[in-house]
């Protein structure tokens, strides 16, 4: 039994935290979970955490936007309790997958608004930019000296093409009369030319001839508006990097650790300013192929894209089995500008039993399509190992009508739903994994052993 310590638990898994509870010898904390006839959620801890070691279990499976709301909450319930640490347990981290800004196919990650090109294309240069300064050079010549200087020279430079031109200054009189002795209107006058040549307002003459009426001394002013404002087409596609928000979120919230399984993207640990323990599943995926499949040495393990290729070498060198890549291949049809993939294979599978591992299953639309392509290639059966099962819309559907044998999930989402629909679909527990991290973790233990098998 692990003493001063709290676990409370969300609604996303309850069957996880009851797991873990009993591997640690204690029951779930006592808390209260509603929602408001608008929807907004509440939570209510009814136990006393002050001075305690504080762990929040919540999934991000189901309704993951509620899910993450009532863990905010209930962390800053924590926080607000006087609760000694607060940890985040999160077997399926909420918008993993959104942790950077997705690939374009253009080539940048946003694209050009209609319009055309812009009107100041060509205009910016590198060397517009200002020089990096080296050791010993003067970093901006400021109003300086130097720079006063030449900002005098450029003023008395405007003066004297002021007087050729026979403008007035403070020190030479203006002009009172024309050389026919009438004196000049407003109009004529230097500041009135070069208000018309801007296009605001352009003088006409009265033809009425009554004074006073549309302007003064038989003059009107036709008032014409101003150019229209057009705003030059730029970036108009914002593409908000909403993992990174998430990591924020549980920081101001009052979150001082993250203990999660299998991150999506393993670079996302470094949008946290607090400890990520990324717990690895791959070697429960590993230990059921050891001992749940038949003549495994002969087996080959294949990655079903380039981006879970180190995932998936990582169990064959461990287990010494061959290994096999499936390329996706993008190119455009003559029929629509659609982006279509062809999946290509990379290896040999030809009667032998091939085992895809992937880290999430969503739709399952990669590994079904994957699995096609082996059973196309001779493979005699085909397994599916994946850590997260999120298995949303018409996966399981898909997955009964495919051509995979076997489709082995964890339960870091809860799977209670997905094993009644589906035959195929085997799970497996990380609940005792996730006991031993947290108790690790409280006795300040190292985590690393758990997984070093050598």
């Amino acid at each position: 039994m692990v003493r001063n310590i709290v676990v409370l638990g969300g609604s996303s898994h309850p069957q996880l935290t009851e797991t873990i509870c009993n591997h640690l010898g204690i029951p779930p904390a006592k808390r209260l979970l509603s929602k408001f006839a608008v929807g907004e959620t509440r939570v209510e801890v009814q136990e006393s955490v002050r001075g305690k070691d504080v762990f929040i279990i919540q999934s991000g499976g189901g309704k993951v936007n509620d899910h993450l709301m009532e863990l905010l909450i209930t962390v800053s319930a924590c926080r607000t309790a006087s609760a000694k640490r607060i940890t985040a347990v999160l077997p399926l981290f909420p918008y993993s997958r959104q942790s950077d800004i997705p690939y374009n196919k253009a080539g940048a990650p946003l694209a050009k608004g209609p319009g055309g090109q812009l009107s100041r294309a060509g205009t910016y240069t590198f060397d517009s930019r200002p020089q990096t300064p080296y050791p010993g050079q003067q970093e901006s010549m400021g109003l300086s000296s130097v720079g006063a200087d030449s900002l005098h020279n450029q003023l008395n430079r405007l003066r004297t093409d002021d007087r050729r031109n026979g403008a007035s200054t403070p020190n030479s009189p203006a002009k009172q009369s024309n050389p026919d002795g009438t004196r000049p209107r407003r109009s004529d006058t230097l500041d009135s030319t070069k208000s018309d040549r801007n296009g605001y307002t352009t003088p006409t003459s009265n033809p009425a001839g009554v004074n006073g009426v549309n302007g003064v001394n038989g003059t009107t002013k036709a008032t014409t508006k101003p150019p229209q404002f057009q705003p030059q087409p730029g970036y108009k596609q914002w593409v908000a990097q909403a993992g990174t928000l998430v990591a924020d979120l549980l920081t101001c919230a009052g979150t001082d650790h993250v203990i999660t399984m299998d991150l999506h993207d393993p670079q996302y640990q470094g949008f946290f300013d607090i400890p990520v323990d990324n717990l690895y599943g791959r070697h429960l995926l590993r230990k059921y192929i050891q001992y749940s499949i038949p003549n495994y040495q002969q087996a080959v393990i294949v990655s079903p894209d380039a981006g879970g290729a180190k995932r998936a070498t990582a169990i064959a060198d461990a287990l010494g089995m061959p290994f096999a890549l499936i390329h996706k291949e993008r190119r455009p049809t003559q029929i629509s500008d659609r982006q279509n993939a062809t999946m290509m294979l990379v290896g040999n599978v030809a009667d032998r039993t091939a085992i895809l591992i992937d880290d999430l299953a969503d739709t399952s639309n990669t590994i079904t399509r994957a699995a096609k392509l082996l059973k196309k290639e001779r493979a005699t059966k085909v397994y599916a190992l994946v850590t997260h099962g999120i298995l949303s819309g018409d996966a399981i559907d898909r997955i009964n009508a495919s051509a995979l044998d076997k489709v082995v999930v964890t339960n870091s989402v809860d799977q209670a739903d997905h094993l009644k629909r589906c035959p195929k679909l085997e799970v497996l527990e990380v609940g005792n994994v996730f006991a031993e991290a947290i108790r690790r973790v409280h006795h300040g233990e190292s985590i690393s052993v758990l997984f070093d098998y050598n």
